[in-house]
Parts: C-alpha cells; structure tokens; sequence
C-alpha cells in the first residue's frame, strides 16, 4: 500500500551519487522553489511505489527515527557489497526473515538516514 516515499537529505549530489552508485539507477534532480527533490526512477510494469530523497529545512536525516523504508532489490547481497564504497554502513547485514517472506538488511545511508533492503532471495 505504499505509495510514495521521501528521504530525507542534507546535500542532495551527496545523497544522489551513494543511491545511484548502490542501486545502479540514474535520479533526476528538480529544484521546486528551495524544495529539493531527487526522484528514484519509475519502473514500467512494476506495481513498486516511488519516491525521492528530498532536501528542505523541515526535512531531517535520522538513523533511528521516522519511518523505515524497504527499498527492493533483486538480490539485496548485490547492494550491499557497494554501499561502503558509496559513503554509507551496514548495520544489519542480509538477514532471512522467515515463512517464505525473503531476506531483509539495515543500512545508514551517506546522509545518516537508516534504511531498509528488501529481496526474496
């Protein structure tokens, strides 16, 4: 039921460059009046949400409150071999959850926020 998703960030080429170096994705910057937004890129066919890092005065980094978001991978083993490399951390490392529902891990990101990767296998 998610449906849009923002990360909160301090410098968003910071920010931009660690998602795009662990997710091998391109994000497109827009500047919204002092509003910040770097769009995740939409993917055709999939029913994932999308979302954005944002950079704003009332938007905070944090490693321990707000929301968690899952972000999904193929196969998170992938992501997180780069995310020290991107100026991030890992905190949980790729963890079964159980029942069938996949593996999950923690990271912080360049930005200090904590996040979450998803995959199913």
């Amino acid at each position: 039921m998610v449906a849009w998703f923002e990360i909160p960030v301090k410098k968003m080429e910071r920010a931009k460059s660690f998602y795009e170096k662990v997710f091998d994705i391109s994000i497109t910057v827009h500047d919204l009046g002092g509003f910040v937004m770097g769009w995740f890129p939409n993917q055709e066919g999939k029913s994932l949400a999308s979302g954005s890092l944002v950079q704003h005065e009332h938007y905070s980094p944090s490693a321990t409150k707000g929301m968690l978001v899952y972000l999904s991978c193929d196969d998170l083993a992938n992501e997180l071999a780069k995310v020290e490399d991107a100026g991030g951390k890992i905190i949980k490392p790729k963890t079964e959850i159980g029942n069938g529902h996949g593996f999950m891990a923690l990271i912080i990101d360049s930005e200090g926020n904590r996040v979450a990767l998803h995959s199913v296998s």
